[in-house]
């Protein structure tokens, strides 16, 4: 856990109670610093005092005394409306950070990577720490991914954190200097929270607005919002901005060609490595990952050869593409984390013959973005809220099948493509929560569900952990 002790003699308050709020509220807690605490829900509330965390009502306190509101990022500040707790911060000149912005403030010596995009971003910042820790760097890898910022290990300048970062998160921790920053794709998301798209490409172009002269800022350019970002990036600094294309040449960047991975950032373009093979990263998508990921490392000083061995030993992260199963030759893929169009759409685009199991809580973004990759589909099992909807976008297009459940879409899925060199898909397009508390428990459910059907079972986990 961090150490808060810099901000002793300070009165915090801590809004949200969930896991980052949780971490954050014991960390000042055991630095000594003047902590009170609050969550609309009771039971968080009661956890917090069963730790000894100072709990009591947020909108009671006089806002005079309180130097600091430190906000879990899932709270809105801003749009749609703000939550009554940030208004009275706001509305009384106190800070509204989050836990990100209290890590960069204690370990003000280590350096920064901060990766962000609507989609890939969790990959990205996975591939990226584990090619650091097989290069022998120590970092400490979190944020959005995994563990929360303030229980990580206190790193000094010799070490690296590698931190995946959302539109919610960039938008409270304002004085992070990222060595190198990544924005990976842009496509609608969390549009209500950011009041528009406009708002939304404001957030994400934070992880770059207090980069030193020396930063590095790595921008895919494969959607026109991020080649638009790129220009203005371009244009305003004087430091390095690098292009990134899972499709298309560029220069000064590196780009795929296919499978093949390209380095064009010197006088001659060199190849990079294929990516065939990696059972890990498939798909064109997953290109531009690796291609971000390579930059990083290099940039920090990875030699070129052990990026290169540290790619083909990438283990994937649960519910992105994992390869959650094989019976009988049928491939069966856990994308739960796709839970919108766009990010289904990369996992669609990555197979040939597929079996797509899709639904739940419809988000915005239009479904046309799928629309190129349906010939690949063979029929689509819809289950949840979004069923009907999605049935009637799709109908005309390609067989699909109304399953209501996950249970029910799987098993339908797998007596269709038995015998057949296929994928059975679960890549959503929709939040989970009409049935699931969360993306991570829908995809560990499809992964027993999987395991759990008739014929030979190649050894894979089935937890829902990476496979």
């Amino acid at each position: 856990m961090i150490d808060l002790s810099k901000m002793q003699g300070s009165r915090v308050a801590v809004m949200g109670l969930g896991l980052s709020g949780m971490v954050a509220a014991e960390a000042l807690a055991a630095s000594a610093v003047d902590v009170v605490a609050w969550d609309d829900m009771s039971d968080r509330c009661r956890n917090a005092e069963a730790r000894g965390i100072p709990v009591a009502p947020l909108l009671q306190e006089d806002w005079s005394r309180i130097d600091s509101l430190i906000l879990s990022p899932g709270i809105p500040h801003t749009y749609p409306k703000p939550n009554p707790v940030a208004q009275a911060a706001r509305d009384a000149g106190v800070e509204i950070v989050g836990d990100v912005e209290l890590l960069v403030r204690a370990q003000s010596s280590a350096r920064y990577i901060g990766i962000t995009g609507t989609n890939g971003k969790s990959t990205t910042t996975a591939l990226v720490a584990h090619i650091l820790s097989e290069s022998g760097m120590r970092i400490a890898v979190g944020g959005n991914l995994g563990q929360p910022a303030l229980s990580l290990e206190a790193l000094d300048e010799t070490g690296i954190y590698v931190l995946e970062m959302s539109s919610y998160q960039l938008e409270l921790t304002p004085s992070v200097a990222f060595e190198v920053a990544v924005l990976l794709n842009l496509s609608p998301d969390h549009l209500d929270r950011h009041g528009g798209m406009d708002g939304y490409i404001a957030a994400k172009y934070r992880i770059f607005e207090q980069q030193k002269p020396d930063g590095i800022a790595v921008v895919g350019v494969d959607d026109s919002d991020s080649r638009g970002l790129f220009d203005k990036l371009t244009a305003a600094r004087t430091g390095k901005v690098v292009p990134i294309s899972s499709s298309d040449p560029v220069e000064n960047g590196v780009y795929a060609s296919g499978p093949i991975l390209i380095d064009a950032t010197g006088d001659q373009p060199q190849e990079i490595r294929s990516l065939e093979g990696i059972e890990t990263l498939p798909g064109a998508h997953n290109a531009q990952n690796a291609a971000a990921a390579y930059l990083v490392c290099k940039s920090v000083g990875v030699p070129h050869d052990d990026i290169v061995a540290a790619m083909a030993t990438y283990p994937g992260l649960p519910h992105r593409q994992q390869l959650a199963a094989v019976i009988d030759g049928v491939r069966y893929v856990n994308d739960s984390k796709a839970t919108n169009p766009e990010a289904a759409a990369k996992a669609l685009s990555s197979y040939d013959e597929i079996y797509w199991i899709a639904g739940g809580r419809a988000k915005e973004g239009p479904l046309d973005v799928i629309h190129p990759f349906l010939p690949h589909v063979k029929r689509a099992y819809l289950i949840g809220e979004a069923a009907d909807h999605l049935a009637a976008q799709l109908a005309d297009r390609i067989d699909v099948e109304l399953c209501g459940d996950l249970a029910l879409a799987t098993a339908r899925a797998a007596a269709d493509a038995a015998g057949r060199d296929a994928v059975i898909l679960l890549s959503p397009a929709c939040a989970s929560f009409d049935q699931f508390s969360s993306f991570e428990e829908r995809g560990r459910a499809f992964c027993r569900l999987a395991a759990a059907q008739p014929g030979t079972l190649r050894d894979l986990r089935h937890d829902g952990e990476a496979a």
